[in-house]
């Protein structure tokens, strides 16, 4: 049976995109695990699987009458601002601004689009780049979200790169793409102004299919020039910098998306140290950022959490 609910046509045009063996291995590893609540990926619990939680979380919110403020919030996106300093920076890249959207989960509620787009339309950059989560669930139709994710693309503006992420299956690919939107699957592209050049690099999801390569994704990048990883978790924040990524971009975690009163996040639901799950950080000369997300997953709602979209400013020391 084809795992992919797609024509074969498309599936033809997947393989020479992906490769054979990368996609049998992604569309294998959905067909067996993809409602999977315990076990496959790096944590051994997946929140996001665990469906009876939604109306728990509604009732507990409803009950101390959080619910309308926490949807509420979940609309209300903020710009956040990253300052990246870079001693080998080339020249040209001076002041070079990257738009970071994650965690979109665009079919959630039929006004996220709408709230995103108001978001994106504030901001001025060089550079637009999605980190994953285009669609709400975690299997099942996508249509919604390539729809979600068309209306937003109308208003990005200039080159977008993007990267799947646990929620994405890769059947996806040749709808996003045809947005004009540029899948980095365990690839890297060379970004160019004048003489200069910084390379950025993608990697298929690392969290719940392990899909990543960061071999492959690496490989062709000098050794003396400047690389920019965007990675859907944070997880794999050792193997980057030990692969001498200088920045790498991630989100997945929401930043808890339910936080305690100061922003603790109730949980992040990936398997690495908090002081990574959300905002900026650094490991071994590795400038990280975790983005809190534009979306929200389970329940549609944020609680002492806001959704963000990020401009990364780029400076040379």
């Amino acid at each position: 049976m084809n795992p992919c609910p797609i024509d074969e046509a498309t599936l033809q045009l997947l393989r020479a995109r992906v490769g054979k063996t990368h996609l049998q291995q992604r569309l294998g590893i959905e067909r067996a695990y993809e409602r999977k609540v315990f076990g496959q990926g790096r944590t051994f619990f997946h929140v996001e699987n665990w469906y009876s939680l939604r109306s728990m979380i509604r009732n507990c919110l409803r009950l101390v009458l959080l619910h309308g403020r926490g949807r509420r919030n979940a609309r209300r996106i903020e710009v956040r601002h990253n300052r990246i300093v870079l001693p080998q920076l080339p020249a040209a890249f001076e002041g070079f601004t990257l738009l970071q959207i994650s965690d979109l989960h665009l079919d959630m509620a039929p006004d996220f689009p709408h709230a995103l787009i108001e978001a994106v339309r504030q901001v001025k950059y060089d550079l637009c780049v999605l980190t994953g989560d285009f669609r709400a669930e975690t299997y099942g139709p996508y249509e919604a979200a390539l729809t979600g994710l068309q209306q937003v693309r109308a208003h990005l503006d200039g080159e977008v790169y993007a990267i799947l992420g646990n929620h994405d299956t890769v059947c996806m690919v040749p709808g996003i793409e045809a947005m004009d939107i540029r899948l980095l699957l365990n690839e890297q592209v060379v970004l160019q102004r004048g003489d200069d050049s910084v390379y950025l690099a993608g990697i298929d999801d690392p969290h719940y299919y392990r899909a990543d390569n960061l071999e492959k994704a690496a490989d062709n990048i000098p050794e003396e020039a400047l690389s920019i990883l965007l990675a859907h978790s944070p997880e794999i924040y050792r193997h980057a910098a030990h692969a001498d990524f200088d920045v790498m971009l991630c989100g997945h975690t929401h930043a808890g998306q339910i936080c305690l009163p100061g922003g603790y996040p109730v949980m992040c639901n990936a398997s690495c140290p908090r002081a990574y799950c959300a905002g900026a950080w650094e490991y071994q000369g590795l400038a990280g950022y975790t983005a809190a997300g534009s979306g929200a997953c389970i329940v549609d709602v944020r609680i002492n959490c806001p959704p963000e979209i990020t401009l990364h400013h780029l400076h040379r020391a």
